[in-house]
């Protein structure tokens, strides 16, 4: 009983997939340890009385699903046809286990089906010794790295079963200590199986976890670096993924002092496969420099690279020219939300979408002339910024961010940005994680 709960505390303390196997040991271990208990009058006496009166009602309870339980923990190490066997097995046994329940609560008599509950433990015990035993079948239908153990302990605990279930009927009463001893051994020995599958998920995890952590460096330094320098213009961008990696992209292309290009595309999806699609914007970017005063032909360009090469993905993306030279802007977008503008107290939405990427080899992006002038606020983002929901399931939508932005006239594009990221994490509930990658670019023109 305390290495079956052992067993599940760990397996509790764990809470990942691979240690389920560990919860049902414990479980199958804690049955076998409470029949124990159960048969020892000395240690039933010293229950109390109000649980010793539903002693033999969980006896029977353990007597009937312990090959249910035992079972369960070897799905866990299985795979293929046996997995199906063995759930198989459960099933057939469920059935029992109920037959036996009730034939007992009705008639007081709890042997009734245990017949059939030990034929099916005697069938499904030979055919995992079968597949234990044999290399080719064990490397096939047993998920655990080395089946050696495992074949050691199920062979002492089959050998301890097959000389109880030949001897008792003969009327030979061997000691029960044999019993715990085999049962000892086909535990330990499937426990051993199971830490080697854990400790394994554990090194996976870890090298996974390292390559994401190279990935997300990878990634950072295929963005821009910093902000570029321009006249009469103060940029700020903020990029927070919701992953190690992300599907969101943003890069800035300056052309001299007073012009410069600015892109955000949002990736469909998240983790690497969204990622892989973004830094391939960034080869893209390169392809598009010299038509770099052009948004529709900017966003062409990055169409015709990305076509055929993001499979089922798509992306949304936002291009803004700025030349303050003239103090004129031009916009196009891809399926993007709008540009915003804001100007003395007002703000404006500004909408020109064409497609997203990787619908069609050739759309068309119209495009806005723009004239900026001092003191205006251009803001350029990806969805995140508008779709996280609050406990009631509304999401923080435009008019929350319209609100943000228009309460905010005095800061500088860093404190708004700061502000924003604070005003969508309030809106979540504490307890619930980022839901989307966010990013954020705000432009002061002075």
């Amino acid at each position: 009983m305390f290495v079956g709960l052992a067993a599940c505390g760990i397996a509790a303390m764990r809470r990942r997939s691979g240690v389920r196997v560990l919860i049902w040991l414990g479980i199958w271990s804690a049955m076998f340890g409470t029949l124990r208990l159960g048969a020892s009058l000395t240690a039933v006496a010293r229950l109390p009385q109000w649980f010793q009166v539903g002693v033999t009602y969980l006896d029977t309870l353990c007597v009937y699903l312990i090959l249910v339980a035992g079972t369960r923990a070897w799905v866990e190490l299985s795979a293929g046809k046996l997995r199906k066997f063995l759930w198989t097995v459960i099933y057939v046994g469920l059935a029992i286990a109920l037959a036996g329940v009730v034939f007992f609560l009705f008639t007081g008599d709890n042997d009734k089906f245990i017949p059939y509950n030990n034929t099916l433990a005697a069938c499904s015990l030979s055919v995992l010794l079968t597949v234990v035993s044999v290399p080719k079948l064990a490397h096939k239908f047993l998920t655990t790295p080395n089946s050696k153990v495992l074949l050691a302990g199920t062979l002492l605990f089959a050998m301890e079963a097959l000389y109880t279930n030949v001897s008792r009927p003969l009327g030979y009463q061997s000691s029960t200590i044999w019993d715990s001893l085999g049962f000892a051994a086909l535990l330990f020995s499937l426990g051993y199986a199971a830490l080697q599958m854990v400790f394994e998920s554990e090194r996976r995890l870890l090298s996974l976890e390292g390559e994401l952590a190279i990935a997300r460096e990878i990634q950072t330094s295929i963005l821009p670096s910093g902000s570029p320098e321009l006249k009469n213009l103060c940029i700020t961008a903020a990029y927070h993924p919701m992953t190690a990696v992300a599907g969101d992209f943003y890069d800035f292309i300056p052309v001299d002092q007073h012009r410069v290009g600015v892109l955000v595309a949002d990736v469909s999806g998240h983790g690497v496969p969204a990622a892989l699609i973004a830094a391939m914007m960034k080869m893209a970017v390169q392809s598009i420099v010299s038509c770099v005063h052009s948004p529709g032909d900017v966003l062409r360009g990055l169409n015709r690279m990305l076509s055929g090469q993001a499979a089922d993905q798509f992306v949304t993306a936002a291009y803004l020219f700025i030349d303050t030279e003239n103090y004129k802007a031009c916009y196009s977008a891809a399926g993007h939300p709008p540009l915003l503008l804001s100007r003395a107290g007002t703000l404006h939405r500004i909408e020109s979408n064409g497609l997203v990427f990787g619908v069609t080899p050739q759309p068309n992006y119209p495009v806005r002339d723009i004239p900026i002038c001092p003191g205006d606020r251009l803001l350029l983002y990806t969805d995140g910024v508008i779709e996280p929901e609050n406990a009631k399931g509304k999401p923080f939508g435009d008019a929350k961010l319209e609100q943000v932005v228009l309460g905010a006239p005095t800061c500088s594009p860093s404190e708004l940005t700061d502000r924003l990221l604070n005003e969508i994490r309030a809106w979540q509930p504490a307890s619930m994680a980022q839901q989307d990658d966010i990013t954020l670019v705000v432009i002061d023109v002075r």
